[in-house]
């Protein structure tokens, strides 16, 4: 959710935050209220729609989202440690295929 929250160009509608993470609106819901209470992510009016909240990262969510990512960019940096640098680009190589044919 974090994650999500921090890569998106603007707070996301608990709906679209959902559709984001890939869980339903009501446990979407849940994930948000467990963030408030945590202080990670905060609820404020959507300027479009009054009757709509949208969620944001709090400083303190995004400074958590983004010691993630790090974490996780320092575990795959040592998984490939063990790759040759041939292995390194057949895997790319995959991944990039991978990624082209996702949504076919």
């Amino acid at each position: 959710m974090l994650e999500a929250l921090a890569a998106a160009s603007s707070p996301l509608s608990v709906s679209d935050l959902g559709a984001a993470i890939g869980v339903d609106q009501p446990r979407a819901s849940r994930l948000v209220q467990q963030g408030v209470a945590h202080g990670w992510v905060r609820r404020e009016a959507d300027p479009d729609d009054a009757r709509r909240t949208r969620i944001a990262l709090t400083d303190e969510g995004r400074t958590l989202a983004k010691g993630m990512r790090g974490e996780r960019r320092e575990m795959l940096g040592n998984a490939l440690a063990a790759f040759t640098d041939e292995e390194r680009m057949e895997l790319a190589r995959l991944l990039g295929k991978l990624a082209e044919n996702w949504g076919s």
